[in-house]
């Protein structure tokens, strides 16, 4: 049984992340991506504390893309340490989870 998953990214704003949702898209890794153009996160950077504004772009998938997704998302993140989490979907509709794994497969599309 294929598992489905939620990737959440942050990214430094809404247009970077769009375009990175549609390459990710486009190459099939993820049927969709969702993103809320302005959130506040507040860390501890190299010992201080850090108050930024960023964006945050949740994916939709299967598990197993999710390897591709890290390695191509930190090959082009403009950030150090890329926040990256992939959280399984414990229930979802049955026709949303069979349009997943139908756009998330790695045939070309209309094959």
């Amino acid at each position: 049984m294929t598992t489905i998953v939620d990737v959440s990214i942050t990214g430094p704003d809404a247009d970077w992340l769009a375009k990175h949702a549609r390459d990710l898209v486009g190459r099939r890794l993820a049927a969709c991506g969702n993103i809320i153009p302005s959130i506040r996160s507040i860390y501890r950077w190299h010992g201080s504390i850090e108050d930024d504004i960023e964006s945050y772009l949740v994916l939709h998938t299967q598990s197993s893309h999710v390897p591709a997704i890290i390695e191509f998302t930190n090959s082009v993140h403009p950030n150090d340490v890329v926040q990256i989490l992939a959280t399984e979907v414990s229930q979802a509709d049955d026709g949303y989870a069979s349009w997943v794994i139908e756009e998330t497969s790695l045939a070309p599309p209309g094959s």
